[in-house]
């Protein structure tokens, strides 16, 4: 896809029409999407970073993305994205939570619980 990169199992949105894409993408196979909101300065966002790879293998029913908020700011206004790194669940456009901060266990304590709640 145009304007977005693959990071092992995380794909990265560059330009609006990607994150638009990878959006539509989500709601129509209903998957949750975990949306990583990072900064290139921020350093928490970088040690989070290989963790999140971690989980996007692990965790394969999930769509991970990754958008930076001076790339993409109006995407991050849109989310109400006021810290990075901000981590958002998506469901067909609905947030289901968010972690604010590189607070591994959270993370993915938050996405075994959604496992949990599909299979249920």
């Amino acid at each position: 896809m145009a304007g977005s990169s693959e990071e092992g199992q995380v794909i990265g949105c560059h330009t609006v029409e990607a994150w638009n894409q990878q959006l539509q993408r989500g709601n129509e196979s209903k998957k949750i999407m975990v949306v990583d909101f990072t900064a290139s300065w921020c350093g928490p966002c970088r040690f989070i970073a290989p963790f999140l790879a971690e989980l996007a293998k692990k965790f394969t029913d999930f769509i991970f993305l990754k958008v930076d908020v001076d790339e993409l700011k109006s995407v991050a206004q849109d989310w109400a994205v006021e810290a990075m790194p901000t981590f958002v669940f998506i469901k067909e456009g609905t947030i289901l939570g968010k972690v604010v901060g590189a607070k591994k266990d959270e993370l993915q304590q938050t996405l075994e619980k959604h496992v949990a709640a599909a299979s249920a």
